[in-house]
């Protein structure tokens, strides 16, 4: 039983290790294209902004 045991844990903990390390990864990817949209965004309205003040 002990034989089975220490393996399966050392299983158990390399799936879970590796997953979070993907998780992780996707959220980093997805903070950098939020703020991306963000600024891309802002972007757009300042320029629709210049435009009406531009013709006044």
């Amino acid at each position: 039983m002990k034989k089975f045991y220490i393996p399966s844990l050392l299983v158990l903990l390399m799936t879970v290790l590796n997953s979070c390390a993907v998780i992780g990864g996707i959220f980093k990817a997805g903070a950098v294209v939020g703020i991306l949209a963000v600024v891309v965004v802002i972007a757009i309205i300042i320029w629709i902004v210049s435009m009406f003040r531009g013709k006044s």
